[in-house]
């Protein structure tokens, strides 16, 4: 077996690209691409509201583009 040196510095900077490789390869096994159970914008505007992270501006943006999806016209 051969035996090769390297600095610590990069062997921390392998170690943090193989763990951040390892976090993307399990988030990317899910089914991050399913579509949501929710097909109600208002349902999901109120959900939204109730966190209360979200500021007016971006609730009427989310709202507005939920609208144009042709997914959520039921």
């Amino acid at each position: 077996m051969n035996t090769i040196a390297i600095s610590k510095t990069e062997y921390k900077e392998l170690l943090d690209k193989k763990l951040r490789y390892e976090y993307l390869r399990q988030i990317l096994e899910e089914d991050i691409f399913s579509p949501p159970v929710v097909r109600s914008v208002k349902t999901i505007i109120s959900n939204f509201k109730s966190i209360s992270k979200y500021n007016f501006p971006f609730l009427k943006s989310l709202e507005k583009g939920l609208k144009r999806s042709s997914y959520f016209r039921v």
